[in-house]
């Protein structure tokens, strides 16, 4: 029976086609620099677990971008997280991606080209050494370079500087090398430079260069920033009613999620051939659920449990992306979630851990708390940044109680343990009135 109505409406779409109104504004926040490439910024993400394992990674990726022509851009991320894995922990690879999401360490690439472009670099070249101020693009000029360098001053070094592991001796030469890692010209410089720095007779320093930049702006996550859009004219429109034919929404996006009873990513597997139609019923169910009617009162009494249960009916790699559209779209979908059924088990639960909340962590209903392991986070003064931050310290930290052989709930207990220093600045407390004489002076 549920096909056959599925049927009807496919052919009722057939004859008058429903087009998706989009009502949303997108805005995208921009840097004043280029695009930085991921495979610098994952080595600085490494680089900041230790310099030898900076080196490690890039002895690993020297030539990778030689598979960049042939990958698509998806599979060059991957090839590159792949890469990185052999020197980070599961966990570790996880912050990783959120940091290349939040393009945290372009910054880092940014001020290694700005420096490079005050050598200034050779024309022509895609990667140079500097040695004392005299550049090369060429290999071959390093020894000559090096013997004229001894009456030049040395360079000044920056703390974010990569300094090849090597003898690293006060009265060496310092090279600089400004080039991309993962090209061949870089390797061809690396190899050089590498083993006369193991040989004592160079202090070799990576700094990042790009010679020929993206020509698009970096785009930055836009925390704390605000769109205000307004116009000087005030019209009073539905936006229910809004039509615009122009724009159609992705009939591809959030596939997995119900639409009136339907699940469209199971059909369009089951049913490939009719993918076109399926997207078109979806837009139709979707214009039809965004009803933004007013609700009863006793229709919004349990709307917040209601919600809890939606996201939880998912299956928990879709989680997040459900709340996520519930936060952003809640008026819309208001309407659709007075539907759900909320189990006992689950508004018992939910009500003792508001009960716990309250009281505990002076936490009510309705207010929105971050937690990681137990510590409180400030969603005033912290922003992505400083909680990926965070995230880092406390993934050390779990990994160094893992590698003490400290495992499930044993972590836990340390973890809640107060981070307080104790005041040491008394041997004995003698504020006690039950103490009527203190003999030991």
């Amino acid at each position: 029976m549920k096909y056959a109505v599925l049927l009807t409406l496919l052919l009722l779409l057939n004859v008058h086609q429903v087009k998706s109104a989009s009502k949303g504004v997108t805005a995208s926040l921009k840097a004043k620099w280029n695009m930085t490439p991921f495979l610098l910024e994952t080595s600085e993400f490494i680089g900041e677990d230790g310099n030898e394992k900076f080196w490690q990674f890039v002895d690993t990726v020297k030539e990778l971008t030689v598979y960049k022509q042939g990958e698509s851009v998806r599979s060059y991320y991957n090839l590159i997280i792949k890469k990185a894995g052999q020197f980070l922990t599961d966990l570790q690879a996880h912050l990783l991606k959120f940091a290349l999401a939040l393009r945290s360490y372009s910054p880092a690439i940014h001020s290694s080209q700005q420096i490079a472009s005050d050598e200034p670099p050779p024309e022509g070249c895609s990667a140079f050494v500097s040695v004392h101020g005299q550049q090369s693009c060429s290999t071959k000029d390093i020894k000559k370079l090096l013997k004229a360098a001894a009456g030049r001053p040395k360079p000044y070094l920056y703390k974010n500087d990569h300094t090849y592991p090597g003898v690293n001796k006060s009265d060496l030469s310092v090279v600089i090398l400004y080039a991309e890692i993962g090209t061949k010209k870089f390797s061809s410089f690396h190899k050089v430079l590498s083993e006369k720095a193991e040989e004592g007779k160079l202090v070799y320093v990576l700094r990042h260069f790009l010679v020929d930049p993206k020509p698009a702006k970096m785009l930055l996550s836009g925390y704390g920033v605000e769109l205000a859009v307004k116009s000087t004219e005030y019209k009073a429109v539905d936006d229910t009613k809004v039509k615009d034919s122009k724009s159609v929404t992705n009939a591809g996006e959030d596939d997995n999620d119900e639409v009136q009873g339907f699940f469209f990513g199971t059909l369009k597997k089951s049913h490939p051939e009719l993918q076109e139609h399926l997207g078109e019923l979806r837009k139709h169910l979707l214009e039809s659920t965004n009803d933004m009617a007013p609700l009863k009162v006793w229709e919004m009494q349990d709307l917040s449990f209601q919600a809890a249960a939606r996201i939880m009916s998912v299956p928990k790699f879709d989680s997040l992306k459900v709340m996520k559209d519930l936060s952003q779209n809640f008026p819309s979908r208001a309407r659709s979630l007075t539907r759900v059924a909320v189990t006992r088990e689950m508004r018992k639960e939910i009500e003792e851990n508001q009960k716990y909340l309250s009281e505990s962590l002076g936490v009510h209903p309705g207010d929105g708390e971050l937690f990681i392991n137990g510590l409180h986070i400030d969603l005033d003064v912290h922003n992505p940044f400083s909680i990926l931050e965070i995230l880092r310290g406390e993934a050390k930290i779990l990994e160094g109680l893992h590698n003490l052989e400290i495992k499930g709930e044993h972590q836990g207990k340390l973890l809640s343990l107060p981070v307080n220093t104790v005041d040491d600045s008394y041997a004995l407390d003698i504020r006690h009135p039950a103490i009527m004489c203190d003999n030991t002076a």
